[in-house]
């Protein structure tokens, strides 16, 4: 017995048109490095998964380089509740120690990126998998962080152990792996200068490689539409000094905020634009790249 298809299908007229109509911002991306930082609901969603490897796929068949830097929160979570290691957040950021950090680096290294890149390869592409550590993809140095009281009179130091953040990008090695038809899959572990593996946020590990490589795009999957404005709108287009004073009204909060930082810092280093968009959304990366408003919030 045939299983009937119950997805319904363009026609193909309107498939032709879509196709034409895509065909100029085909031509703008052509060659051009596209840095996708890749987390939340859309990579834990099964079905989102598969749709994005394939989006990926897409992308660097028309002649675009994608470059993946994901996540893992939520497993590297679970993974510590197993080892029943309590979990300690300062500013959003995951208090590390080394036996810490040993777990987040198998999850993150040997069970996400490899299901990442096995994916991106079911659908076609040449994907490789990469621990930030292997050849000094990315090098850190210790993150420190100072949080100031309320009243701004007084700040506290934290030490938030084995995080770090990037201080150098190798921007050689994943040239080459681009031009020879590769989809890099990164996972945001470094190594200092010590050789002391360091846990780095994936959102500006992601914005560090995207300003090192001079992206034209620095993509942002998120759980949500992209940046709220005052009225309860999606802002669809900001630019930097905006943005800054969205923060300080109040209007961007919580962990947008940390969000928008590095978006903002990628822009100033070298990107030509990131955008915060939604990962819930089916084909997102598309519906951002290949049509005339976007979907999500482009910083600029």
């Amino acid at each position: 017995m045939v299983k009937k298809n119950n997805r319904k299908e363009l026609d193909p007229l309107t498939k032709a048109q879509v196709l034409s109509q895509a065909l100029p911002y085909m031509r703008q991306y052509s060659e051009k490095i596209i840095v996708i930082k890749y987390g939340g609901h859309a990579m834990v969603n099964e079905h989102l998964a598969s749709i994005f490897a394939t989006d990926v796929v897409l992308l660097k068949q028309v002649g675009i380089h994608p470059i993946i830097v994901h996540g893992g929160g939520p497993q590297i979570g679970d993974a510590l509740k197993k080892k029943n290691i309590k979990s300690t957040f300062i500013n959003g950021l995951r208090v590390t120690d080394k036996a810490t950090v040993k777990i987040v680096e198998k999850v993150l290294c040997k069970d996400i990126n490899k299901e990442i890149t096995n994916s991106i390869r079911a659908a076609g592409g040449q994907a490789i998998g990469l621990s930030g550590k292997e050849k000094n993809i990315i090098k850190a140095r210790k993150l420190r962080i100072s949080i100031s009281n309320r009243k701004g009179s007084e700040s506290k130091n934290f030490d938030l152990g084995f995080v770090g953040k990037p201080s150098n990008i190798n921007r050689r090695f994943l040239k080459k792996l681009i031009s020879s038809n590769k989809i890099p899959v990164i996972a945001p572990i470094g190594l200092d200068e010590n050789q002391d593996t360091y846990n780095i946020n994936a959102d500006t590990a992601a914005g560090a490689i995207a300003s090192a490589l001079g992206a034209t795009r620095f993509l942002l999957l998120t759980d949500v539409a992209g940046v709220i404005g005052p009225k309860g709108n999606l802002v669809e287009n900001i630019k930097s000094s905006a943005a800054k004073k969205l923060i300080s009204k109040g209007t961007i909060t919580g962990g947008m905020i940390p969000k928008i930082q590095t978006c903002l810092d990628a822009v100033k280093g070298n990107v030509e634009a990131s955008v915060i968009l939604d990962g819930r959304v089916p084909h997102a990366i598309l519906l951002e790249l290949f049509t005339e408003h976007g979907v999500g919030t482009l910083i600029s």
